[in-house]
């Protein structure tokens, strides 16, 4: 357990996060459901044995950072995975209750680390070849959610449009509650969207004159957004997005925060394997955008 403030939030919380699922606590010294929920956190912390972090943050000395993630009444948990919150509970909960909120989000205890499930690269690396080893994947078992991401996914980005939305409809009903599939959902109505003009560029061009003449025009700029989603223009997608989200975080229930993170989990590489001890480098574009959105999120 740490406790965290403004000044270590960004190397405790954003940073860990992108290799261990962190769990904020936020707390006050006067609250008593914080006293009860307290050891509870910190002996499911234990008895996870490195699954998760738990971080406490004091809503009473750390407005600022309550106020980022809208607290009002507390004690309040959210899990981060990713830089980003996945989801979060109020009060305090037995620790039987804890265990279930954490375990539709952390992986098994005996679950191999991703790195090195996909450290066994496949003979052939050519896109066909990848392509039938991830089907081949999804047929031996239809439950491997990873699998079937990075099934469709690769499907997507090679226009197999056809393919994609077959492979995705048996869990297309999971999208609300998985992030992988919550991102796929989002690329397919971006694509459904772009398939809308006929002129991309005609549609852009006009998207442009508009968000010139209002620069609020948030319905306008999303949906540029995903004219370029569609075409898998990601950058100038996020930048849309954050220009959105610098205006108004909220907007369309939080649509552009969702998005932008949606397609930080379609772009972002596979993890590659380096020597034990030593840290798997970012993406460049990936760890940028991250540090953007969090920038303007927590303002």
């Amino acid at each position: 357990m740490i406790d965290v403030t403004i000044a270590n939030f960004e190397a405790e919380v954003i940073t860990a996060s992108m290799s261990t699922p962190v769990l904020i606590d936020f707390w006050a010294p006067w609250c008593g459901p914080c006293k009860s929920l307290g050891p509870i956190l910190e002996k499911v912390e234990a008895a996870y044995n490195g699954r998760f972090k738990l971080v406490k943050i004091d809503s009473d000395q750390e407005q600022q950072l309550g106020a980022a993630f809208g607290i009002r009444s507390i004690p309040t948990c959210i899990l981060m995975i990713n830089g980003q919150p996945v989801d979060g509970f109020q009060g305090a909960l037995p620790e039987g209750k804890v265990k279930e909120f954490l375990d539709k989000h952390l992986p098994p205890a005996d679950e191999l680390p991703p790195e090195e499930e996909e450290a066994v690269e496949p003979e052939d690396s050519s896109p066909a070849a990848v392509l039938e080893k991830l089907k081949a994947a999804v047929e031996n078992d239809p439950a491997n959610d990873n699998a079937r991401f990075d099934y469709v996914r690769l499907l997507l980005q090679h226009g197999q449009l056809g393919h994609a939305r077959a492979a995705f409809a048996p869990v297309a009903s999971k999208a609300p509650t998985v992030r992988k599939f919550e991102a796929l959902r989002h690329w397919f109505d971006a694509i459904e969207s772009g398939a809308a003009h006929a002129d991309p560029a005609g549609a852009q061009a006009g998207f442009d004159e508009k968000i010139a003449a209002n620069k609020r025009d948030f319905e306008t700029r999303y949906a540029l957004a995903q004219l370029h989603m569609s075409q898998q223009r990601w950058v100038p997608a996020m930048d849309e997005l954050l220009e959105i989200l610098m205006r108004d975080k909220s907007w369309n229930e939080e649509l552009a925060r969702k998005t932008f993170v949606s397609i930080l989990e379609i772009i972002e590489p596979p993890r590659v394997k380096v020597a034990d001890g030593q840290i798997p480098p970012d993406d460049p574009v990936v760890a940028t955008y991250r540090r953007r959105l969090s920038s303007v999120v927590l303002s």
